[in-house]
């Protein structure tokens, strides 16, 4: 594996699976008996974040079509 002038290297997918590692998933590094250790972050995210996290995972709750939920908003 060879480190990019950016300083970037790319995780192989078997290792990424194994570990469980996810597109935009945070994480942390450090060193330990002189080896880097990369682990998935144990940061909560903040409040922001969490609440876009709900609202993806939110489903409807009713059967009516755009137009009839705007329709009810607008008294019609």
């Amino acid at each position: 594996m060879r480190i990019t002038s950016k300083g970037q290297v790319t995780i192989p997918q078997e290792i990424r699976l194994r570990a469980g590692l996810e597109p935009h998933m945070e994480v942390e590094f450090s060193i330990e008996s002189g080896n880097i250790i990369l682990r998935k972050s144990s940061a909560r995210p903040d409040r922001g974040e969490a609440a876009v996290a709900r609202l993806r995972r939110a489903r409807p709750r009713t059967r009516l079509s755009t137009d009839e939920i705007l329709a009810l908003t607008r008294g019609e």
